[in-house]
């Protein structure tokens, strides 16, 4: 009983590119790259101009609404410190009372 014979043929995969031919492109190629339309020098400043006037506008605005947020915030604060002030009082009230029915309770016995 003899061993099979399980060899392939060596195949150079450059070889059967080669023999194959060129490879069919699927995108533009780099010489359409190269040969497409491009702006004139006053094209690009003008849409230079046009993104900066666009970014000045949205600038403006984030500005406004920050404004607006701010004072917003503030009257916020000054509520919550209000209630806060507020609540210290009465809390202070109420321990003060709670002191002196102590006291005169201890005082009495």
């Amino acid at each position: 009983m003899g061993k099979r014979d399980n060899r392939v043929a060596y195949m150079n995969p450059i070889a059967m590119a080669r023999a194959r031919g060129p490879a069919p492109s699927s995108g533009p190629s780099i010489q359409d790259y190269l040969s497409r339309p491009r702006p004139t020098w006053e094209e690009v400043k003008e849409q230079l101009e046009k993104k900066k006037k666009g970014s000045r506008i949205l600038a403006e605005f984030e500005d406004k609404m920050n404004k607006r947020w701010r004072k917003e915030l503030e009257k916020q604060r000054e509520k919550k410190l209000g209630e806060e002030s507020s609540s210290k009082k009465e809390k202070k009230r109420k321990l003060k009372k709670k002191l002196n029915r102590s006291s005169s309770s201890s005082s009495s016995s």
